[in-house]
């Protein structure tokens, strides 16, 4: 049997070479490294330990002349949200590059800001040896694999990068901020879906957003004893007595005497729980968790498949095309809403979400309502439980209040939704085109670089 390379245990103890745990990967990868090829380390500081803060979801604010603090996170937003907690802006050297550690998303940031949530890795780059800005193109080439909803920064960490020398960063990136620029301005011309739907909503109640907004703003209210006597909860927080809580509620019921329960086919209900022995990637039935429905659509990407006998024996928790599935639990999360479009999909949804079937109502117009801020609000004011652990319920649900309208009006109210929303998708492929364009040109630099080297 032959050595393959011989290597000084001194070399094994730098970083720099300690790329994986499995030997035969380390002596393949040790063959591979060339002058100019980097492990992530070589190209950051050193000195990369400033105390961060960290807000949870549910303090994100819309911008305003007292949350004016940028709140950075792992989603696609570029800008999650504001805060006015100065007490928690990143107090390093800017810029940084964030990566999303379990999105796998790349974020250049070159002003204060606060981290939002959980599993972000903030990079510093050593400017002695990258250019910023170049690190972050170089960085988002980088494919890196998925692994579903799990941390990727030891996957990030152990690829090898190109050192190219400042002026053929400088070059590069004369070519690629044209397109860059012409990239924000499609994203400054997109509009959020929440505001498409909110606003043909709002248009057709003759809703008024600044007066809700106002009476949001109040955070100090008087209130019986006797109310808080009579609560059988004992819900005593603002959230669940704040006057734009009975605001929204009162201006709904003054709109419709129609509920959700009005239109159910069958019951609301939770669905099914599961074990580990229970999944099994080869079976024909997702297992549709919360996580499945967080984008406020089915995504099949990362859902695990369960057993046949676990599906036989929960056929009373299928789905089908028209269902809709709701979030019931967890902030951030909760209220959160999916609809079913697949014909032929298989799948039993999870004990964490449930379904509700609809008859003499439009599933579409339905699920639109549902991801308004109308409603929204309303889980907001009716869930019940402390910090993360919070909870809406079948019971409650069916007796949110829902638009009475004939099938003639929920088909327009459609029609205005999706025209809009269709218009961001071809932003969205305009969007895409520019950053294939930016990708080809760091394929074609990283490849003259390499065939150079």
């Amino acid at each position: 049997m032959g050595i393959v390379n011989k290597v000084k245990f001194s070399e094994l103890s730098k970083t720099e070479n300690l790329i994986a745990s499995s030997r035969v990967q380390y002596y393949w990868e040790r063959m591979q490294i060339k002058p100019n090829n980097r492990l992530l380390n070589y190209f950051l500081r050193s000195d990369n330990n400033f105390s961060v803060g960290q807000l949870k979801t549910e303090e994100y604010a819309e911008k305003s002349e007292t949350n004016s603090i940028p709140i950075i996170d792992q989603s696609k937003i570029r800008i999650a949200g504001y805060t006015d907690r100065e007490d928690l802006v990143y107090k390093g050297k800017l810029p940084v590059i964030i990566f999303g550690d379990h999105t796998r998303i790349f974020k250049f940031v070159d002003f204060p800001f606060v981290q939002g949530a959980d599993g972000i890795k903030i990079l510093y780059p050593n400017e002695s040896k990258i250019i910023p800005l170049f690190f972050y193109y170089l960085l988002r080439y980088i494919d890196v694999p998925s692994r579903g909803y799990n941390r990727h920064f030891s996957i990030l960490s152990v690829q090898r990068y190109l050192a190219f020398d400042f002026e053929k960063q400088e070059s590069i990136l004369t070519k690629i901020l044209p397109l860059e620029k012409e990239v924000e301005a499609l994203e400054n011309s997109k509009l959020q879906p929440v505001n498409i739907i909110n606003q043909v909503f709002g248009e057709a109640f003759w809703f008024n957003w600044e007066e809700f907004e106002t009476i949001k703003k109040e955070k100090s209210y008087s209130s019986s004893i006797s109310k808080f006597a009579n609560n059988i909860d004992c819900r005593m927080g603002i959230r669940f007595h704040n006057k734009a809580g009975a605001y929204i509620q009162s201006f709904l019921e003054s709109k419709t005497n129609k509920k959700i329960k009005d239109y159910i086919s069958e019951p609301i209900v939770l669905g099914k729980s599961v074990s580990p022995s229970d999944y099994n990637e080869d079976g024909e039935y997702f297992y549709i968790a919360m996580s499945n429905i967080k984008t406020w659509a089915f995504n099949p990407e990362d859902c695990k498949k369960v057993s046949e006998s676990y599906a036989a024996s929960n056929l009373n928790k299928t789905v089908k095309k028209g269902d809709i599935l709701l979030a019931r639990s967890g902030e951030g999360t909760i209220g959160k809403v999916a609809l079913i479009e697949d014909e032929d999909i298989s799948g039993i949804f999870a004990d964490f979400t449930q379904r509700i079937r609809l008859t003499g109502f439009d599933p579409l117009c339905a699920y639109y309502y549902m991801r308004s801020d109308f409603f929204q609000y309303l889980v907001y004011t009716h869930k019940k439980g402390l910090g993360n652990n919070t909870n809406i319920f079948p019971s409650q649900i069916k007796e949110f209040p829902i638009p009475d309208w004939d099938e003639t009006k929920q088909a327009e109210i459609v029609e205005k939704i999706k025209t809009q929303l269709d218009e961001q998708k071809v932003i969205d492929r305009q969007i895409e085109e520019k950053q294939q364009a930016i990708n080809k040109i760091m394929e074609d630099a990283i490849k003259s670089e390499q065939a150079n080297a």
